[in-house]
């Protein structure tokens, strides 16, 4: 039998189905990001609504898909893969990555790495850098997903002097 307070319960207990990916962080109705999601996780994030993934992550990277660009593409969304070296990401790598930010903006996109921290710090620039947004609102953000360690500390200080906010 189906009473008010169950019905309740039931909204109450009601997750978003992504929040099973590693490391989930929805940034905007428009930007989700996560962790390497499996072969199975790909057809939640087309169910999600998403036009496009962008992976930061090698394909070397631990739990790669090695079909992930046919997976995407057998869901309906496109895939740019920007492989990213955790220990030495680039200005090269980040203009790559603004670019295909830039060129869907007006779409759904999923952005994921192994842990999602090269895409929080990625995230971060970008929202900052492209999108003019406080950056201690941003760091909030990517502080919720990690913090960061020296090396990439180092290279959204330098992006940050190199690339000043609009």
């Amino acid at each position: 039998m189906f009473s008010a307070s169950s019905g309740i319960l039931a909204l109450m207990t009601t997750t978003d189905p992504l929040e099973q990916l590693t490391n989930y962080y929805p940034i905007s109705p428009l930007i989700l990001t996560a962790g390497q999601p499996t072969a199975e996780q790909i057809a939640l994030i087309a169910a999600a609504g998403c036009d496009v993934v962008i992976n930061l992550a090698r394909p070397t990277s631990p739990n790669a898909l090695a079909d992930e660009a046919e997976l995407v593409a057998a869901q309906g969304m496109d895939y740019i893969p920007i492989p990213v070296v955790w220990e030495e990401p680039t200005p090269d790598d980040l203009a790559r990555f603004f670019a295909a930010m830039e060129a869907n903006q007006a779409r759904k996109v999923f952005v994921h790495c192994v842990v999602n921290y090269r895409v929080s710090a990625f995230i971060y620039l970008y929202r900052v850098l492209r999108l003019g947004v406080d950056p201690d609102e941003a760091i909030g953000d990517l502080r919720a997903v990690w913090e960061p360690e020296p090396h990439w500390t180092d290279f959204i200080e330098a992006a940050t002097h190199a690339l000043p906010p609009p």
